[in-house]
């Protein structure tokens, strides 16, 4: 049985990691599953918001399991272990439509890197969050000192990667990481996930790209995606496709005859 679901229902689809007995670290299995998600969303085209949750009240997330990565040697952690969690989190971050965190417990290490991928977050109010790497030996890896940075201020992203500290569910919302803290995170997010697929769908997949974009996450594809969708209804294309099926020059309006 997989440990981590998908659920499309109409409009809003819902990613759900289900390892609570380990505090839903993350596996090697875990992230591959998470990859073939965010594709199966990217090609659902009726989705217009996603939320990405987990099972259990203790934890949203406590990072990757150890005993995955431990006994890795130094080219295998970074080739295998970190660049292949980059690639995930980098491939939720750029989902086309909102991601928005159920974060129902604590977020530790990759956790808080995993919550850092959504576009809004909701938190318990006991959840607390945290990068203990180097407590351990290592540094974050899944982009907890490059996405992160762009999130919380630089001085307690400093001392929370330094010296493992860890921050609340409110000092996180004080600091603007969270949208909401309640005792119900899940339906605080269903209700703003209504609110995204009652807007336009095009309008809001594009401020996505655009507010991403100025925040410097898959920038030069969100440039260039905006516009190509602004090109593909003009005149211009349509009779640039026309001429090459028809092999003839184009006869652009306002271009030489």
């Amino acid at each position: 049985m997989s440990a981590v679901h998908l659920d499309i229902d109409g409009p809003v689809a819902e990613i759900r990691l289900d390892n609570p007995s380990k505090l839903n670290a993350l596996t090697v299995a875990m992230i591959d599953a998470i990859e073939a998600h965010c594709a199966a969303v990217e090609a659902a085209r009726e989705v217009r918001a996603v939320l990405l949750t987990s099972e259990g009240e203790r934890a949203f997330c406590v990072g990757a399991d150890i005993r995955e990565w431990s006994a890795l040697d130094p080219r295998a952690f970074a080739r295998d272990w970190v660049r292949r969690g980059h690639r995930v989190f980098d491939r939720l971050a750029r989902l086309p439509v909102p991601l928005i965190g159920v974060l129902n417990g604590h977020a530790f290490g990759g956790g808080l890197e995993l919550a850092a991928t959504c576009d809004l977050r909701f938190s318990a109010p006991g959840a607390a969050y945290a990068l203990p790497e180097t407590g351990v030996g290592i540094v974050p890896g899944w982009s907890g000192t490059q996405r992160l940075a762009g999130q919380l201020p630089p001085a307690i992203l400093k001392e929370m990667a330094l010296t493992g500290a860890r921050i609340s569910a409110d000092r996180a919302y004080q600091i603007g990481f969270l949208n909401g803290v309640g005792d119900d995170p899940r339906a605080m997010a269903r209700e703003t996930a209504a609110k995204i697929t009652a807007s336009g769908p095009q309008a809001a997949e594009t401020a996505k790209w655009m507010i991403s974009a100025a925040l410097g996450e898959d920038q030069a594809a969100s440039i260039e995606a905006i516009a190509g969708a602004a090109m593909a209804p003009t005149d211009e294309k349509a009779e640039g496709v026309t001429a090459f099926f028809e092999k003839r020059p184009p006869q652009f309006e306002g271009g030489a005859k």
